[in-house]
Order: structure tokens, then sequence, then C-alpha cells
């Protein structure tokens, strides 16, 4: 599985209708979705599909054709994000109609091509669930644990009266690793 961190994006033409195109993650879908309405008035259609794990790790997929014929742009779409399995990921694509009419087929054609666009030009990396946990450590021990953790991402760092507490946020894997070598340790 694959996934991104930033958004990217990118432009492609059929028969003079324009499809911007915008791949993202899906963290920042309702809110880019908001911004591009905005920042595209004028255009025809703001279509879009997205993937991603929910809390209990189950894949949500979705796509919306705004106001295109059914089946014809969201679907197409996130047909390319199911066959680059790529998860936690949008791709929103703004529509200004050229005058020439697709049909459903071009359509579906250009829907997906503008993703499919978007995809192979981003910058993907490969996708892991994350993790968080808190370790904790007297102040004897603090300079053991900021060692250990040093190559993981922490999130905060507390003291309180019996010494340290950080809090990680990393791939589950190197969670877990963590968690047993720090739990070793201190046994």
């Amino acid at each position: 599985m694959k996934t991104l961190s930033a958004p990217f994006d990118c432009e492609t033409e059929e028969k003079r209708s324009r499809f911007l195109a915008f791949l993202l993650p899906y963290d920042q879908y309702e809110q880019e979705l908001d911004r591009l309405r905005t920042l595209h008035p004028k255009a025809n259609h703001h279509v879009s599909a997205f993937r991603y794990f929910d809390q209990d790790k189950r894949l949500q997929e979705g796509a919306k054709d705004d106001g295109e014929p059914s089946g014809c742009a969201g679907m197409p779409a996130l047909k390319v994000l199911q066959g680059e399995d790529l998860v936690n990921v949008a791709v929103i694509i703004v529509r200004y109609f050229g005058g020439i009419k697709l049909g459903t087929g071009g359509m579906a054609r250009a829907y997906a091509g503008a993703a499919k666009a978007a995809v192979e030009a981003a910058p993907l990396q490969d996708f892991k669930h994350q993790a968080q946990a808190t370790f904790k450590a007297s102040f004897e021990r603090t300079s053991d644990l900021e060692r250990l953790l040093s190559a993981a991402h922490v999130t905060d760092r507390r003291y309180t009266q019996d010494g340290i507490e950080l809090d990680i946020s990393d791939d589950e894997e190197t969670v877990e690793a963590l968690s047993t070598q720090w739990e070793r340790e201190n046994y």
C-alpha cells in the first residue's frame, strides 16, 4: 500500500475541458474541498474520491460525482486510487467545461486520466499504520529513555514528581519494538 504526506496537483485537458486534479492526504480532504470550491467558483464540477482507514482499521471508500452523470466521474477516480493501492488519500478534480460534450465514456476516461496523472507525478511513500505510546522513566533513567526514543517522533514531553513521560507517534512496528525494548531494560 502507498500513501502521500503532502498535497500534489496537476492539470490535464480533454476536448478543451480543463481538469485540475488535487491529490492529498485524507485528513485534509474536507477543508481542501471547501477551499477549492471557494477558489474555483466558476468551475462546473468538483468531483472527488477517497480511501482511508477509520479508527478501527477498516478501509472506507467513497466517490462523489458533483452533478456529473452518476458513476461517470467520482467512480473512475476511485478506481484509480484502488488500482494504485493508495490509502489515506483523496483526490479532488475541478472541471472547467470547454464547450464540447465528452459523453459518459469520454468523461469517465477524462476523470480517470486526471486522477492517474496526479498519482503518477506525486511523491508516494509506503503506508504503515500509525500508533501512539507513552513511555515513563525516573529522573535517573531520563537520558536512557531519551536515547532509546531519539529516532521516534516525540509528540509531548512532561515532567512529573517521579520523572519524565514521553509520548511518541510512529508506525506500529516501531512503537511495539521500542516498548518491548524499554520493558526489557527496566525489569
